[in-house]
């Protein structure tokens, strides 16, 4: 992992989850990293536990849907660290409800926000600055970019907008040298999925999932770590994933009944 060695890396929703575990993975690597998520506090422990392997991390609190505490998260990292290497877009929310079932539709545009335009407003205040050091934009994505995913339109919407951002923004900044990089986990064990939204717009408070059966984000994170480091363009995670990607083209009615089976069994 000799890539990430010295870089300055932003690591968004590391508070808990895939974020706090890549912090955690990446903290030994030399890496200097600056936390963000809402929640200070958590991020606060989390810096704690860094110090006893690593280089202090930044912590910074911020709420990716506004666009100025984004600049703000931007300018306080090259205040701090002199420069941007790798933003890692990780912060996101989740949903779980049948679409005719929803009885408040905010719930569509508050996921949107969260997932498509955070990752897009923190980018664009980035840009001036992984164009100086041909750096590398990281987004966390979903199999459910990919594909539909039943009880979780909403969210599936939402990664989808975000692979195609992504998609489209990669050949942009290929003249400037800057990679883009998706990552496109299964089911992952956090505690997202507890906080996911029910047809009333209100935290579930318990994870639909088995979660016995899913990946942890310990090992999600091991997984990811290569990919980054080696400014990859994509990783899916899990076999059904990759496989997916090609029966779809030939049998989209099996995916259809592989998502349903896998939505309806919490795996």
């Amino acid at each position: 992992m000799d890539g990430l060695n010295g870089k300055v890396i932003i690591i968004t929703g590391a508070s808990e989850g895939i974020g706090r575990a890549l912090a955690l993975t990446m903290a030994p690597l030399g890496c200097k990293l600056v936390l963000s998520a809402r929640n200070e506090s958590r991020l606060l422990s989390l810096a704690h536990e860094i110090e006893s392997q690593g280089e202090p991390p930044l912590v910074f609190a911020t709420d990716v849907t506004s666009q100025s505490q984004c600049q703000e998260l931007i300018d306080a990292t090259v205040e701090h660290f002199g420069c941007l290497d790798i933003l890692i877009n990780n912060a996101g929310m989740t949903m779980w409800s049948k679409f005719d079932e929803l009885s408040d539709l905010s719930v569509l545009e508050r996921i949107m926000q969260v997932n498509y335009l955070g990752p897009a407003y923190l980018t664009h205040a980035a840009l001036p600055q992984l164009k100086l050091t041909q750096g590398q934009v990281v987004v966390v994505a979903s199999l459910a970019g990919l594909t539909g995913v039943p009880a979780r339109a909403g969210y599936a919407a939402s990664k989808h907008a975000v692979m195609g951002f992504f998609e489209s923004l990669r050949i942009e900044l290929a003249e400037h040298n800057v990679a883009v990089t998706t990552l496109c986990p299964d089911f992952v064990t956090t505690q997202a999925h507890k906080r996911a939204l029910d047809a009333d717009g209100e935290p579930l408070g318990q994870a639909p999932i088995q979660e016995s059966r899913v990946m942890s984000a310990e090992e999600c994170a091991r997984m990811m770590l290569p990919v980054i480091s080696g400014r990859n363009r994509m990783m899916i995670t899990s076999l059904r994933g990759k496989l997916g990607r090609f029966v779809k083209l030939v049998a989209p009615g099996m995916i259809d009944r592989m998502a349903r089976r896998a939505s309806s069994s919490g795996y």
